[in-house]
């Protein structure tokens, strides 16, 4: 069972980084910094936090201890850290086996959620898929997760998400399809589902955030108007610069109360997309994605390197230009002050 302070918070909507994964130049765990890196997102303001998801790295499911130190130390810094309505949410990728068996432990450490990824599945069918998703969620709550191709997703038919949405224990789903036709998709799936109150929509979107953010979809439903925001997100992109976006998030829930928009957030809307296409590399299909977030953590001195475990994950040729380039258009969006201050105030903690 989800918690009530959990669930509302969930409902309400937050703002969840994807935690990525430290390590030293030859591939080993850097536990230190993972412990920082985890007080930093504490400290910032976020309202919870993905471990063992794709901006984690995928390659952790392939050795389970690895999975299970990863999981372990971000919660153990959680516990210490964080209020009781933290939302923990824990990735779960394979097949049926290893997925229930991470969600299991996962449950027993003491994480709420799950996001249940279909990375790597692509000879499943869509109907073999459905079936893992109950078998999860009869062991814990779940987040349902639209992941984009470019990163190993695949596009679903609506007929996909409609059932995905009358799984009892289904309780968010993380849009990331890139996509805006496939976005409408699941949000259609959500309003027109018998749980349409129960589930809440999160932007998985990092090349649309402020625009997610301010998205609020409608239809005529069984002859009555049902409305859908984005509440919140569940975003990689969020896991740099990060009290700076906790700030802007919290601008916004307060904007979108109100009749009129400010014009002024289209201006951001377009500034974090550009920030977001140096950062994820979108030039080069995201390849450097994850070795982006973890540069600018990495300058910052947060983690130690941008190594990932996978060597095709690395910078690509020009990234760290475009990285320097927004760094100079859009110093109002860096939270490089509030980290040197984090390092000062955090220096003999671990």
């Amino acid at each position: 069972m989800l918690s009530k302070v959990v669930k509302d918070k969930l409902m309400d909507g937050a703002f969840i980084p994807a935690h990525p994964l430290a390590l030293f130049e030859d591939k080993t765990f850097d536990e230190l910094s993972q412990r920082r890196l985890t007080q930093y997102y504490i400290e910032s303001g976020v309202d919870g936090l993905a471990v063992g998801v794709h901006t984690t790295q995928f390659e952790i499911h392939d050795d389970f201890s690895f999975y299970q130190k990863v999981l372990s130390t971000a919660l153990e810094e959680i516990q210490a850290n964080a209020s009781a309505d933290f939302i923990k949410v824990a990735g779960v990728s394979g097949d049926v086996e290893q997925a229930k068996k991470e969600a299991q432990f996962v449950k027993d450490l003491g994480y709420d959620l799950v996001l249940l990824s279909n990375n790597g599945l692509s000879h499943f069918s869509e109907e073999e898929l459905l079936e893992r998703a109950k078998e999860v969620a009869s062991i814990i709550p779940i987040i349902g997760f639209y992941l984009q191709t470019s990163v190993g997703g695949r596009v679903f038919s609506t007929e996909y998400w409609k059932q995905f949405c009358e799984i009892p224990n289904v309780f968010a789903i993380k849009i990331a399809p890139f996509d805006r036709y496939l976005t409408i998709d699941v949000a259609r799936a959500v309003m027109h589902s018998s749980r349409h109150d129960e589930i809440a929509l999160y932007t998985g979107n990092d090349d649309a955030i402020v625009h997610d953010l301010f998205t609020v979809f409608e239809e005529e439903v069984a002859g009555k108007l049902r409305k859908k925001r984005i509440v919140g997100g569940l975003l990689g992109h969020w896991a740099a610069w990060t009290s700076k976006a906790v700030e802007l998030f919290r601008e916004i829930k307060e904007e979108r109360e109100k009749e009129a928009l400010n014009s002024k957030w289209m201006t951001v809307a377009q500034q974090i997309t550009h920030v977001n296409a140096a950062f994820f590399d979108s030039r080069n299909q995201f390849k450097g994605s994850i070795a982006g977030i973890n540069e600018i953590l990495r300058r910052q001195g947060l983690i130690r390197s941008n190594i990932c475990l996978s060597d095709r994950e690395v910078l690509s040729k020009g990234q760290l230009e475009l990285i320097d380039e927004v760094y100079e258009l859009y110093p109002h969006l860096n939270d490089d002050e509030f980290v040197k201050q984090f390092l000062i105030n955090n220096s003999t903690r671990i």
